[in-house]
């Protein structure tokens, strides 16, 4: 039986991604079309793509990106959640080393996954993000995240730091692979910069010429009009008598 409801694109963004400047691309491009927007936790994102509960997603790496396709989108610059009264909030970037002993949190939705990470990991794990910040106020430790998940949970009492040594957090938009619908290439072609009226698949529009270029083909152009206007091959053109 068709469904008579009209077509839904669903994008799963996990916590601190911001679909919003594609999805207003995407409503200007494509208003019979609709993209729901839909939350998905960091654990869980690349599941969700598996399981069609979402037909693409905005994610963080790393992830169990089996039986996806990646495009890459960009790099977030990794800090270091603190109170507002701590040391480090002291200087206006820090270093790994300047962490060194410095009690941190791991939440279990950790998405930075630093092998390397400074400090001494406390020993309790809270379970998100949002109830490790909450202890980042009360002065139990340090916490490690991407910059807009520090933007994400900001507190009055609190700020961050880039950690100017610290490995990149990447995000990138995660689809099934193999061949894709419409839609799904459409919104990639979005991602990617493609303007209106094309895609993958679809013919590109002609690039515009340079101004060299349009002058060298009227030069072609009226040196072939003056061909044609000679006389035949092998007799030079009569010359007008005065």
């Amino acid at each position: 039986m068709t469904s008579s409801l009209p077509p839904t694109l669903r994008l799963g963004y996990v916590p601190g991604a911001t679909p919003a400047k594609w999805a207003r691309i995407w409503g200007e491009r494509h208003p019979d079309v609709a993209l729901q927007l839909v939350p998905v936790a960091a654990s869980g994102a690349a599941g969700a793509v598996r399981a069609g509960t979402v037909d693409l997603a905005l994610l963080r790496l790393p992830a169990d990106t089996s039986g996806l396709a990646m495009i890459a989108l960009y790099e977030e610059q990794v800090v270091v959640v603190v109170p507002k009264d701590h040391h480090a909030a002291a200087a206006d970037e820090l270093t790994a080393a300047d962490l060194d002993g410095e009690p941190t949190l791991h939440p279990l939705d950790d998405c930075v996954h630093w092998a390397a990470a400074p400090g001494t990991r406390v020993e309790h794990r809270p379970e998100t993000t949002d109830d490790a910040v909450e202890l980042v106020a009360a002065g139990l430790g340090a916490l490690i995240v991407p910059q807009s998940l520090a933007r994400l949970h900001h507190r009055k009492d609190l700020t961050y730091r880039p950690i100017t040594d610290a490995p990149p957090s990447p995000v990138v938009l995660a689809v099934p692979e193999g061949e894709q619908s419409e839609e799904v290439a459409d919104f990639i072609g979005v991602v990617r910069g493609r303007r209106a009226g094309s895609s993958r698949g679809r013919a590109e529009p002609a690039p515009k010429r340079t101004a060299r270029e349009k002058t060298l083909a009227k030069q072609a152009a009226r040196a072939a009009a003056g061909k044609k206007a000679g006389s035949p091959k092998g007799k030079p053109p009569k010359r007008s008598r005065r």
